[in-house]
């Protein structure tokens, strides 16, 4: 893609902690490129570096090394223009307690510089969301404080939202509805950057991925791509008991991995063929036989193991 379909360009970035004995490498020369239009999951545990890139780009901390933009311009000279285009969500959301939801929700509109019609988007918002912004801060639950805090990062429609772990605390229903929202916004042509550990929210939702690991960039897939491996998980069970002497087998094939046992059921992983798990399964009563593509945690484990192939 060329520089002119990105909306976030990386180049080199690094940030480093402290100094001599006692320095922390957070984030180590980050390359990367977020597309206009598209959802962008950036994927590691906590620690990985995620909300670093994010304060990095947000200009709230400074770089070491490196540099980047967003809608072409300098995250440090242009980072005022750059705020009032985007929308933020933060992962250590921080709100007047003593405030309701209406009277934060209007004076972030105030300093927008257009209050009606964000407002109305606001209410709009809240109430796909199931949000009562009547009442003040210290009343909501976590969950509520959440639904909030993205009520403010979307009222004004930015052009990119950047979300940082956006639904911890939300219950299923209400995280289908943002999974919706996301969709709605990728179809208006807008971009999502969303910082996450959650992985089979990122599976449902995102359009590429990008594996972040002790601050290094491990890769960066489109979601299909990542989940089209060679293994599959393999669950038997049997009418009356595992055969005897099946684990065993199993644990000698090349090309089955991980086996566990449960009662009458056996569960492995498995790579290539069914021809030699069928044959070593045909001594007992098979019961039962499910087959599960790997999820993207799968994926995600055997990218940090190294053991991407298999």
């Amino acid at each position: 893609m060329m520089a002119s379909d990105s909306v976030i360009e990386i180049t080199g970035l690094s940030k480093t902690y402290g100094s001599g004995k006692n320095q922390t490498l957070a984030l180590d020369r980050l390359d990367l490129s977020v597309l206009r239009g598209e959802i962008f999951g950036y994927l590691g545990p906590n620690g990985a570096g995620k909300t670093t890139t994010i304060r990095l780009l947000l200009d709230l901390i400074r770089p070491s090394a490196g540099s980047a933009s967003i809608f072409g311009l300098d995250i440090r000279a242009d980072s005022v223009e750059i705020r009032r285009r985007i929308g933020f969500f933060p992962a250590e959301l921080s709100l007047w307690e003593g405030r309701t939801g209406d009277q934060i929700i209007h004076y972030v509109a105030s300093v927008r510089g257009d209050t009606r019609s964000i407002a109305k988007h606001a209410d709009e918002l809240a109430e796909r969301l199931d949000l009562d912004t009547t009442k003040r801060v210290r009343d909501l639950s976590s969950g509520n404080k959440r639904k909030l805090g993205l009520v403010i990062g979307m009222m004004h429609s930015p052009e990119l939202l950047i979300l940082d772990e956006p639904t911890g605390g939300l219950d299923p229903l209400v995280q289908q509805t943002f999974h919706t929202m996301m969709d709605e916004y990728r179809a208006k042509g807008k971009t999502v950057f969303l910082s996450s550990h959650v992985l089979s929210e990122v599976q449902a939702i995102c359009d590429r991925v990008g594996i972040l690991r002790d601050g290094e960039l491990k890769a960066v897939e489109s979601v299909e791509k990542i989940t089209d491996v060679e293994f599959h998980w393999v669950d038997v069970g049997f009418r009356d008991a595992i055969p005897a002497g099946l684990q065993q087998t199993l644990e000698g094939m090349p090309s089955i991995t991980d086996v566990s046992t449960n009662g009458a059921r056996v569960r492995m992983r498995m790579i290539g063929d069914f021809d030699p798990l069928l044959r070593a399964i045909g001594a007992g009563y098979v019961e039962s036989l499910h087959i599960e593509e790997p999820t993207l945690e799968d994926i995600f484990l055997a990218y940090y193991s190294g053991d991407k192939e298999n």
